[in-house]
């Protein structure tokens, strides 16, 4: 039996005809190319071309028949809009079982192909092509249907979804403890740098590690930094004097043929752990001085910012979300009301704490409980509200970062990065994270601040303790390793300041019972969450 179901141009490119019509054919188009065939036994290409040219020979205009035959084959033909459908077999083969299969074929295009054009069953031919042959093997009819054959089409496996989804959720697993990680180990970074053991680190580096520490002594502590201010953590108590004779020991421990004892190495570290311990008394001074003592009615207004920007500065998104903690120490001051004042933009949300008055609070902006009677809890943390602002105007950005890194054809890169003030903040313990992809070989040739060289991190940490009106902006100029200018990014920001975003405080608090004004505290703190760029 022989089956020559037609659809589409070019399986191989069939002798075109010179007949005309206003038909085309999937298998024949009369002007008359083969738009696709397929063949399901052996037959010679010039048997099948003089079969596509008797075709057209064959049909007359104006009847309706769907069957033509000749001595040696029957032509089983279907219109599909402007296009024939057309099965070649021989005269003995089963008349109904090729009607039925040439059905199918048409409800196989048609379910396929938007349109049954020919630019359209030429794009799908391959899916056209992998139809036809579930339908038909080796010439024999498959007992199967529209679905059965989609189905097979799609080749879809439980199994292979299921594998998918592990796949899948074992890589979400995999991200999520390299970001727990991550966290991790930053927290453990900032608690040895607290207790002064990140110095250390940085002075007792090997290889380029120890050259880079050393520059970055010499540039951490640079008098470009304001000396009128208050003593800051990032500055250097004057009793340690890094160009000072070393300790004896440590100059015989560096004789050839001797191996320092464990007492010699002590003794060689002894001074500079000493000097460091006293780092952390000292930079926490200034916290101490924040934190004054509570009243009986205290407020932590804090907000969290997050930014993602591309390379060119332009602002992908920035997401700042606060919160409102309220705490009662003594039950006499629970039954308070207070406004909250921020900024006029209807881009920040505001959500209360279902038993304060929501009612009151869209009216006035006005915290209270639903029934006023009803006191605030005691000695709780209280969320009382809480907001979010979003946006992706770039006039919202608190502060801009641009890095640009230019590889200099020597295997360096020469990077400039600078930092531009934009909101009306005081930002405080700014950290600007440049990645180094080649490894901690660091040249700074100009710095705004202080810089600090991780090299187990590789990262290069620019340091400014204050930014405000009077110090809106400032550069750091370098010279590193690797030219591939991809490897500087993404560049990380962290900062915090004592004034929001989005403008939230609390100026005064009524004591309902009492009728009089209510002494409270506050805090307000401004941190980063996230802030990239790159």
């Amino acid at each position: 039996m022989l089956f020559v179901p037609f659809s589409r141009s070019t399986l191989e490119a069939l002798l075109p005809l010179s007949f005309k019509s206003t038909r085309k054919v999937i298998a024949t188009q009369r002007l008359i190319s083969t738009i696709l065939s397929r063949q399901f036994c052996e037959i010679q290409r010039s048997r099948v071309e003089g079969l596509l040219a008797a075709f057209p020979k064959l049909t007359s205009a104006g009847k309706q028949h769907t069957i033509i035959e000749t001595e040696n084959v029957r032509y089983v033909y279907q219109p599909l809009e402007e296009l024939f459908m057309v099965l070649v077999t021989n005269r003995q083969s089963n008349i109904l079982q090729d009607i039925e299969s040439l059905h199918l074929f048409a409800r196989v295009v048609t379910d396929l192909c938007r349109n049954c054009t020919e630019y359209d069953i030429a794009k799908r031919a391959f899916e056209i092509l992998c139809a036809f042959d579930e339908i038909i093997t080796e010439g024999y009819k498959e007992n199967v249907r529209l679905a059965q054959v989609k189905s097979n089409i799609i080749m879809e496996s439980h199994e292979e979804r299921n594998q998918e989804i592990i796949a899948k959720n074992k890589e979400r697993e995999a991200k999520e403890e390299l970001k727990r990680r991550a966290k991790q180990f930053e927290m453990q970074r900032k608690e040895a740098t607290k207790r002064g053991q990140g110095f250390m680190q940085g002075n007792f580096n090997s290889g380029s590690g120890q050259n880079t520490s050393q520059s970055f002594v010499a540039d951490r502590y640079s008098p470009s930094i304001d000396t009128n201010k208050p003593a800051h953590s990032y500055d250097r108590p004057s009793s340690y004097n890094r160009s000072s004779t070393p300790p004896v020991s440590l100059a015989k421990g560096m004789k050839l043929g001797r191996k320092a004892k464990a007492a010699d190495l002590f003794e060689a570290l002894k001074t500079d752990v000493v000097d460091q311990a006293q780092l952390p008394a000292r930079s926490s001074s200034a916290p101490a001085a924040h934190n004054t003592d509570h009243k009986p009615i205290h407020l932590n207004i804090e907000e969290r910012v997050s930014m993602t920007a591309n390379r060119d500065g332009d602002l992908d998104q920035l997401d700042v979300r606060g919160v409102l903690t309220l705490h009662i120490a003594d039950p006499s001051s629970a039954q308070i009301c207070f406004k909250i004042r921020a900024k006029d933009d209807s881009a920040i949300q505001f959500k209360t704490h279902p038993n304060v008055d929501k009612s009151s609070f869209k009216q006035e902006h006005s915290i209270q409980m639903r029934d006023l009677r009803r006191p605030f809890p005691v000695n709780q943390n209280l969320e009382v509200v809480r907001w979010k602002f979003t946006s992706q105007d770039d006039t919202d950005v608190p502060i801009t970062v641009n890095c640009w890194p230019s590889p200099a054809g020597d295997g360096t890169c020469d990077v400039n990065i600078e930092y531009e003030l934009e909101a009306d903040l005081e930002m405080h313990d700014v950290v600007i994270t440049l990645p180094l992809p080649a490894g901690p070989k660091v040249n700074v040739s100009q710095v705004d601040g202080s810089y600090f060289v991780d090299a187990q991190r590789n990262v290069l940490e620019w340091t400014i303790p204050v930014i405000n009106n009077d110090n809106r902006a400032g550069v750091l100029e370098c010279s590193v390793a690797g030219d591939n200018a991809d490897g500087f990014f993404p560049v990380s920001v962290s900062f915090t300041s004592d004034k929001l975003i989005c403008g939230v405080d609390v100026e005064d608090i009524h004591n309902l019972e009492a009728q009089l004004p209510a002494e409270f505290s506050k805090d307000i703190l401004l941190m980063t969450e996230e802030y990239m760029i790159g």
